[in-house]
């Protein structure tokens, strides 16, 4: 081994102190990210649709399709990234959905809903002077995580509104609040009813009624009066603002003079047919609607809304009452809850495995080097601003059963290198000289394994991003691990077993399943061409015959396991050598591609 050859497991060796305050320090940092990490259900991702909406009330459906829905959509084509528009279109209105590609860059999008507004207003003129709109809605995936039903007894729905209105503002107050939203809120109307043989009788037009209440209730600017100093604004009166003012409006037919209470009923009421209604428990409800801010900390905004109601309820007078009816933080609670006990069932699973295949020692190694590599993930996440949710969590559970790989090498060969007579020095050395490129290069094969889902230019890459991010940052953090936690913990949990001065290095591993297995694994390492060729060769006719399929795959899968446990274990006296063991096995692998298929 070349003294002069930089050692990252000897440096962390020779430079105990430093070593320990760095893990110490990521240790601690870890477990504080870890408690600091926002946890949501599912990751955040950008909703590449838009609808457009144009109202054209008396208009036929034909006239709506004609005359709006058609032009928008022409001019919707030229938007960047376009997939496609799906139109309605009805008496009076004209509803058309944008969707554009997936590949459609998450930070481009913003400006492309612009530019969408833009094309279309540049339109405007070319629909009909009726038509109200269009009206843009590029926020409707927004989801509403929190839902409160308000029901009140002895009070009317309007004033229901004001009361629900007003814990309304507190909410928007709390710090991960979006957008809170009031739902099933009826527009209140003012009904006048007028009986059309009394109206006969009168001799009065019910447009002129209309007119009046119209030209009553216009506002227009009255003018001002004009001083040598100032400038005065005029103001008038009379604006009909309740149910009592629209019955005391005076009109006059015939020569004569009459309230319109008297020949109407006046009332208050709410527009018939309903926009929305909603109901809670029978009863007629309000709800109101919470969305987080994005990258939120769902559960720290279910504590904040705990706290804020509670406080509204005692504030709300008698007879208002609320209850949730969606409650995405407890949901994302349960979600995550679960997510990390099956996460620490895998780490206890992982350990468990490690005592038993590696002695207590070792064993004790690969159980503190994981938590130490879970604890510098979760301080990665942290930086990154990955959250804990279903697609992070899901990823740490796939990367554990990998991240322990290189911790068991690193500490099995600094262990069988103590048995031979190294000290703890010299066996992290050569630990770390044998097996750590190997061990990286391994490593990053496997991230890249994952590569596709970082490099898919789509909604779903952009939903699961997290998978390639946390997977590739446990498994190279594991690797410094290895190389460097692995070594300085074995340097004191780990015997050093000193050999006689003068003596070689002492023979450990001599058993015959040992001696065949190297003699197996240098001949493959030897004969490396006729190797990568028969891998190759059994991949391209697996290919090949998957429409056909391997009709006897299970008996001769099993049969090739048994020769290749048999040749291990030198127990087929037949074929005394690793090259014809291997020669059948390979043959068995060949033709277990290329017989027929029937069934199977």
């Amino acid at each position: 081994m070349s003294e002069d050859r930089f050692n990252l497991s000897a440096a962390a060796l020779r430079y105990r102190e430093l070593t320990l305050f760095f893990l110490l320090a990521i240790a601690i940092a870890g477990a504080a990210s870890y408690f600091r990490l926002g946890q949501r259900e599912d990751p955040d991702f950008t909703f590449r649709a838009m609808v457009v909406r144009t109202l054209w009330p008396g208009a036929t459906a034909e006239q709506v399709d004609r005359q709006i829905t058609d032009r928008i959509e022409k001019k919707l084509q030229e938007t960047p990234y376009f997939k496609w528009t799906r139109s309605y279109s009805k008496p009076g209105e004209s509803l058309i959905v944008l969707e554009l590609l997936d590949t459609a860059p998450q930070a481009e999008v913003r400006e492309i809903w612009y530019q969408v507004r833009k094309k279309v207003g540049d339109i405007r003129q070319t629909l009909p002077p009726e038509a109200l709109g269009p009206f843009y809605n590029d926020e409707f995936g927004d989801v509403y995580g929190s839902i409160y039903a308000f029901t009140a007894d002895g009070f009317t729905l309007s004033e229901l509104r004001d009361y629900v209105e007003s814990v309304r503002q507190e909410v928007l107050r709390l710090p991960n609040v979006a957008k809170a939203e009031l739902i099933g809120v009826q527009e209140d109307r003012i009904f006048v009813e007028i009986s059309s043989k009394r109206l006969a009788a009168l001799g009065v037009d019910a447009q002129a009624i209309g007119q009046a209440l119209a030209a009553q209730n216009a506002v227009v600017s009255p003018g001002s009066v004009e001083t040598r100093d100032n400038s005065v604004a005029l103001r008038v009166t009379g604006q009909l603002d309740s149910v009592r003012a629209i019955a005391g409006l005076r009109l006059r037919a015939n020569d004569k003079t009459f309230r319109l209470g008297d020949i109407a009923r006046v009332s208050r009421g709410y527009a018939d047919p309903p926009a929305a209604v909603m109901r809670f428990g029978g009863k007629e409800a309000l709800g109101l609607a919470v969305s987080m801010v994005r990258n939120g900390d769902v559960l720290k905004l279910g504590a904040d809304l705990k706290r804020t109601m509670a406080r509204m309820r005692a504030e709300l007078p008698v007879g208002i009452e609320f209850e949730q009816v969606s409650d995405q933080p407890g949901v994302v609670s349960l979600a995550v809850g679960e997510f990390m006990r099956s996460l620490g069932e895998a780490v206890a699973i992982v350990l468990a495995i490690s005592f038993l295949a590696l002695g207590a020692h070792s064993g004790l190694v690969v159980a503190l080097t994981i938590p130490l590599v879970l604890a510098a993930t979760f301080l990665g996440m942290r930086l990154f601003d990955i959250d804990l949710h279903r697609i992070s969590t899901g990823a740490l559970i796939i990367a554990l059963g990998l991240l322990v790989d290189d911790a068991m090498i690193a500490v099995e060969m600094m262990h069988r290198k103590l048995e031979e007579g190294f000290d703890k020095l010299q066996a992290a050395s050569y630990a770390y000289t044998s097996t750590a490129f190997p061990m990286l290069s391994g490593t990053l094969i496997t991230a890249a394994g994952f590569l596709p889902i970082a490099t898919a230019k789509s909604t779903t890459g952009e939903y699961t991003f997290g998978i390639f991010a946390v997977t590739t940052m446990a498994l190279v953090i594991s690797w410094f691990a290895a190389v460097i936690a692995t070594p300085f913990i074995g340097s004191l949990l780990l015997k050093e077993h000193p050999v006689a001065e003068g003596e070689g290095p002492r023979v450990v591993f001599d058993t015959r399943f040992y001696r065949q297995l190297r003699r197996t694994i240098e001949w493959c390492i030897e004969h490396r061409w006729i190797v990568i060729a028969a891998t190759a060769a059994t991949f391209v006719v697996g290919i090949l015959g998957r429409k056909r399929g391997p009709r006897y795959v299970p008996f001769l899968g099993t049969l090739f396991i048994y020769i290749l446990a048999m040749n291990l274990f030198g127990l087929i006296p037949f074929m005394d050598s690793p090259t014809s063991n291997l020669n059948v096995t390979l043959a068995l692998a060949l033709l277990g591609n290329l017989l027929p298929v029937s069934g199977v």
